[in-house]
């Protein structure tokens, strides 16, 4: 268990200091450079002042459900890490329905959010957390469509089955258009579950100051904080292991020179780095895009994403039964 709270923390630090690096790649400036070299060291020294800063607890709260509502959050991020394979057989939980159970757990933490926004008694932060449920609900059906593709085309809900069936190639290369097209609405979709810009709508700083997290501070808000990039790293872990073959290396033909070069490098190397390109998209698009309207959001999800994800899947069982995947 120490291992795991190890893991989450230093994997918080990774991606927080990776995202202010993004940031200020994008707008043509330095970034973080004072604490440690290149700045490398930033976040831990915003951490300690994290951890040393004072929780205070507003006086109108509901304090039971205002100190668990982290916590529950925290922990659905968590516990959905557990079937991930980070290598062939560096897995925690090997499950015969992993990415049914991720899916599930995933949509656990909207009531962590609710709770918050309702039990800090403040306008903004029951509006934020509305607008995040409305957002994460709604985005879980284009999410759990396009898995679904996936899923079908691999025979399995287990997750290490799925990798082993992209044994002689990444589905995202040999499962044709409809793969193709879950993959880009998958992306869409874990951007805007995550609340991450331009769908970070439940915490527009001109509408709602903070969103659900307003009234938090200290320990309380890093946990928000850390559950928010963990999530980040768990939607894109599932990309890179639905569609772009989890820890299995690129391959080109059969018996290839070049083959056996990448069936040199680890697994667990392969997996990161396909997970950390995918976080690199998500952080691409905040510096990018602007942010919807919540009337947009919902839009986008209800009258176009969904109606493409039916389509597509129908067309993926028509690719499954006929067996015309590669």
């Amino acid at each position: 268990m120490v291992l795991v709270i190890a893991l989450f923390a230093f994997l918080g630090l990774v991606l927080v200091i990776m995202e202010r690096k993004v940031a200020a790649f994008m707008q043509i400036r330095l970034g973080p450079n004072r604490v440690g070299p290149k700045g490398m060291f930033q976040t831990v020294a915003d951490t300690l002042k994290l951890i040393v800063k004072e929780g205070f607890t507003p006086n109108n709260v509901d304090k039971f459900l205002f100190n668990l509502a982290p916590f529950i959050v925290m922990i659905t991020a968590m516990v959905a890490m557990a079937p991930l394979p980070f290598a062939n057989g560096f897995q925690i939980w090997d499950v015969n329905i992993g990415i049914l159970f991720i899916t599930a757990i995933t949509s656990v933490s909207v009531i962590g959010i609710l709770m918050a926004g309702w039990s800090s008694n403040n306008k903004y932060s029951l509006l934020g957390a509305m607008r995040s449920g409305a957002q994460i609900v709604s985005y879980e059906l284009s999410a759990g469509l396009s898995i679904l593709v996936i899923v079908m085309l691999s025979g399995s809900l287990r997750i290490s089955d799925i990798v082993a069936a992209q044994a002689d190639g990444w589905w995202i290369f040999k499962g044709h258009i409809p793969v193709l097209i879950s993959f880009v609405i998958f992306i869409i979709a874990a951007t805007a579950e995550t609340n991450r810009a331009p769908f970070d709508m439940a915490e527009a700083e001109s509408e709602l100051t903070a969103g659900f997290h307003t009234e938090y501070s200290g320990m309380k808000f890093a946990l928000f904080f850390l559950a928010e990039y963990v999530n980040i790293f768990i939607v894109c872990a599932v990309g890179a292991t639905l569609f772009l073959g989890g820890w299995m290396p690129l391959h080109f033909g059969t018996g290839t020179a070049f083959n056996t070069v990448m069936d040199y490098i680890p697994g667990i190397v392969w997996f990161f780095g396909k997970t950390f390109l995918l976080i690199f998209i998500i952080m691409w698009f905040r510096w990018t895009f602007p942010r919807l309207r919540i009337d947009q959001l919902l839009n986008l999800e209800w009258k176009y994403l969904l109606p493409i994800c039916l389509v597509n899947l129908l067309l993926a069982t028509i690719i499954a039964i006929a067996g015309w995947h590669f």
